[in-house]
């Protein structure tokens, strides 16, 4: 086996993930629920405001999880 083909993986799987976010950047605009998902945090004040986007961040993150153990399975 090729001592540079765990690195090649590697490699591949960023560029996957950065094409990957370049596109939900993209479309992040026209998508008009992302990060106004219920259970989203967003309190506002005069001079304060505070936006936490929870339940877009745990969506985000089991599909991740998906991606992740479907491409690393053995």
């Amino acid at each position: 086996m090729n001592s540079w083909a765990p690195f090649g993986k590697l490699l591949i799987l960023f560029g996957f993930l950065l094409i990957l976010v370049g596109g939900v950047l993209l479309l992040g605009g026209k998508i008009p629920w992302i990060g106004r998902l219920p259970g989203d945090i967003y309190i506002e004040k005069k001079n304060f405001s505070f936006y936490f986007p929870l339940t877009t961040s745990i969506i985000i993150s089991i599909i991740l999880t998906l991606l992740f153990f479907l491409f690393t399975r053995k």
